[in-house]
């Protein structure tokens, strides 16, 4: 392979605490079998932020013997614990905090992240996206200080779209960041959240931005198995393969659209978070 070859393996929605076992022992395999240059992993470690659950979390990443980027998703704030939330909400990724929205230089192509979870907004369902200005400016920093002709894929943990106002994909200010991304040389946005593989153009004032969603390696699955992206990238074209343990055919883990309901069906046994303490369903971070 050519020098400007690089591999990304795009991980997210693990759930510890519902994870999947059997799909990320496969992935350990395959991580230390292909050697990506880099892991992006885009969000929801756990399930409800517990302490053991991130210490699962944390030995297994930090196990990785790869460069790890990793965004922090709505699952991953603490849920029960609302002083914690607001005024220590990294407190527990701790054991991993170097890797926390760390920038990854693979010398033709950057990986930059930009947050979209914020400890509290002022609507009721705080699982939904949010950019805000100083996440968007650091972000874009980032990306303006890369050398000329190096690509940004930029990570997030919701998809940059807002649908509507009920669907909990919608991300405030996403539609901003996209027009102010579509300006700049990123190639890619890649986000999580929906549980589901999706490879869409998202057309701003400015010009198209591809969009890359990776599915889930949790029992929390919706409409596909669990699986993970694998990102090659040339120099000239960014490619993406969805690998999963059922073999299907990239196009079959595909959806052809963010769906305005992103919430993957609650399982039996899985716990509902308190009325009151935080919002229904899923939260999120600052």
């Amino acid at each position: 392979m050519g020098s400007d070859f690089r591999r990304i393996f795009h991980l997210s929605d693990i759930h510890f605490g519902l994870e999947d076992r059997a799909a990320l022992a496969w992935v350990e395999h395959e991580i230390e079998r292909l050697r990506p240059d880099a892991v992006a992993i885009t969000g929801d470690l756990t399930m409800r932020a517990r302490h053991r659950e991130f210490t699962a979390a944390t030995r297994w990443i930090n196990a990785l013997d790869v460069p790890v980027t990793v965004e922090v998703g709505n699952h991953d704030m603490p849920y029960f614990n609302p002083i914690e939330r607001f005024f220590a909400p990294y407190r527990r990724f701790r054991g991993m905090q170097e890797k926390v929205e760390k920038s990854l230089d693979l010398g033709n192509l950057a990986i930059v992240p930009l947050k979209t979870a914020v400890r509290a907004q002022p609507r009721l369902n705080w699982s939904k996206g949010w950019v805000s200005e100083s996440a968007l400016r650091q972000c874009l920093a980032k990306i303006d200080a890369l050398p000329p002709g190096e690509r940004a894929l930029v990570t997030v943990h919701h998809p940059l779209r807002e649908v509507g106002t009920q669907g909990t994909a919608l991300t405030k200010n996403g539609e901003k960041a996209l027009r102010a991304l579509a300006k700049r040389p990123v190639e890619a946005v890649l986000s999580g959240h929906v549980h589901d593989a999706f490879d869409i153009m998202e057309d701003t004032d400015h010009g198209p931005v591809r969009m890359i969603g990776a599915g889930t390696l949790s029992q929390r699955t919706r409409s596909t198995p669990p699986s993970f992206n694998e990102i090659t990238w040339d120099g000239s074209e960014l490619r993406v393969c969805v690998r999963n343990l059922e073999d299907f055919e990239t196009s079959a883990m595909q959806i052809e659209d963010v769906p305005e309901d992103a919430m993957p069906p609650r399982r039996e046994g899985e716990p509902v978070a308190p009325v009151g303490a935080v919002p229904p369903v899923d939260p999120p971070v600052h």
